[in-house]
């Protein structure tokens, strides 16, 4: 059916309006309807994230087809402007087909911009904190990200299925997302692959049903996680299940292709278990409902700390489970970096500096290497070693993974514990975590922290350590 043009601009003018106001009683300042910002504003990362809205909860239901090595998907977003809006942004990269997008149920209008940019416009605005619901179904064959400098991130296709590996900048290659760790959120994934495949994600278990030739399983993540600790493994594996002695449920899998005898996966199994344990008296009561672990064969060479079961991938050795002090790294992550998350990128010596003092702990407890031998270690490094040139707190887009981050992270919180003594040293380490849980921090909250819970004044040892390049003087 056609329209005359008179009417057709009628049509026009009609939509236009109720993107910029709407109607309001007389002498009531009309509604003023703006695009959300299409960047979260961290500067190693401009192009990540964005504004205008509040990401609350992702459902994504997915399916692997390994003819085809692709994927169908449907993600729903559930979120809340924080302004009035007439489009927003989310991240979504890579050459996933969109099939269909609508916004509280109505069809909305998107393009695709910019290397990930998805900009949508729904079909009247967004008042601010209003709810909305975007629904997004796409498909093909997703491509991960291979940067330089931080390695491989994203959709990894296996052997025999795929890993979805996030930090930094993965999420989007599988996903729209608002992809900042400013914006966490809550989290269901409904996974479908033929039926002799394992599928795994964060979360915990909520079902698993055969129809056919295909296996659907669910996993609830009902926590606000970061959008680069979410985790998917498709692939064929051996899943042992349990509990830890504080009955928390306990997945761990291991990659069939890798040959990890029965044995050595109860192994892994156990001491996912014990070190958590012990973790948690350290640091206080574990902040997720369940725990565990993944050991992959996806060529990536290293472990992350996807948020309630951390991936290892340990470069292709056969037989091999995760080193104690490694499993104990990625599950410090769990309370450090997973928990309480960085604002911005420039701080993620906040999940590092931790993680690798946790092992140094380990050593302590276990070994009896002592975390001041460790220092001492680390610290006999020549004062011209490159170690020593990013700045701890500030240490560039292209070093978020440098040895700094980590050892004169690690270093940091050590000449912290020999300032402020052992009492109020793990006092701080187990408050920061209780006080800031599911929260965003920055290096500035940390430094006022400590010396809140100390009575010290700390400004010249956290510019030494964090805020100086150079080998510092003890």
């Amino acid at each position: 059916m056609s329209r005359s043009p008179r009417a057709a601009a009628a049509v026009a003018l009609g939509v236009a309006a109720s993107l910029m106001a709407t109607a309001a009683p007389a002498g009531a300042a009309a509604v003023r309807y703006t695009p959300g910002a299409a960047s979260a504003g961290d500067p190693y990362f401009p192009d990540m994230g964005n504004g205008g809205y509040d990401a609350a909860h992702y459902d994504i239901a997915l399916t692997y087809d390994p003819a085809s090595k692709g994927i169908s998907a449907v993600t729903t977003i559930k979120a809340r402007a924080t302004q009035h809006l007439s489009r927003f942004n989310l991240d979504f990269q890579g050459p996933l087909r969109i099939s269909a997008l609508t916004v509280n149920g109505r069809k909305a209008a998107y393009k695709r911009t910019g290397a990930q940019e998805l900009q949508i416009t729904p079909a009247k605005g967004l008042r601010k904190g209003t709810g909305f619901t975007v629904r997004v179904a796409y498909s093909g064959v997703p491509e991960g990200v291979d940067d330089p400098a931080l390695g491989r991130s994203g959709w990894i296709p296996t052997a025999d299925g795929a890993v979805m590996l996030n930090q930094p900048i993965g999420a989007a290659t599988v996903y729209p997302v608002n992809d900042t760790p400013a914006d966490k959120a809550t989290y269901t994934f409904t996974l479908t692959a033929p039926k002799d495949l394992t599928t795994l994600a964060n979360g915990d278990p909520a079902g698993r049903w055969t129809s056919g030739a295909r296996t659907t399983t669910r996993w609830v993540m009902n926590r606000p996680m970061a959008s680069e600790l979410s985790m998917i493994a498709i692939g064929k594996f051996d899943v042992v299940k349990g509990r830890t002695k504080r009955g928390i449920p306990n997945i761990t899998a291991t990659h069939t292709r890798l040959g990890i005898p029965a044995s050595s996966a109860t192994d892994f199994h156990h001491q996912t278990g014990q070190f958590l344990e012990w973790l948690a008296d350290t640091y206080g009561r574990y902040p997720f409902s369940s725990t565990g672990g993944i050991v992959v064969d996806a060529g990536v060479g290293y472990a992350l700390e996807t948020q309630g079961r951390p991936v290892y991938d340990l470069g292709r050795r056969p037989g091999t489970i995760p080193r104690p002090d490694l499993t104990v790294h990625e599950l410090a992550h769990q309370w450090f970096g997973d928990s309480v998350t960085p604002e911005r990128w420039a701080d993620i010596w906040l999940n590092e500096g931790f993680a690798t003092y946790s092992e140094w702990l380990y050593f302590e407890k276990y070994t009896g290497k002592t975390a001041q031998q460790s220092f001492d270690e680390v610290y006999a490094t020549p004062a011209d070693d490159d170690l020593w040139k990013p700045v701890t707190a500030d240490p560039g887009r292209d070093n978020i993974f440098h040895s700094t981050v980590y050892d004169r992270g690690a270093m940091t919180l050590h000449a912290l514990r020999k300032t402020i003594g052992d009492r109020a040293f793990f006092r701080l380490v187990k408050l920061w975590p209780t006080v800031n849980r599911d929260g965003n921090v920055s290096t500035r909250d940390f430094i006022a922290f400590a010396e809140k819970v100390s009575g010290k004044q700390l400004d010249a040892l956290f510019d030494k350590w964090v805020y100086t390049s150079g080998k510092p003087a003890l």
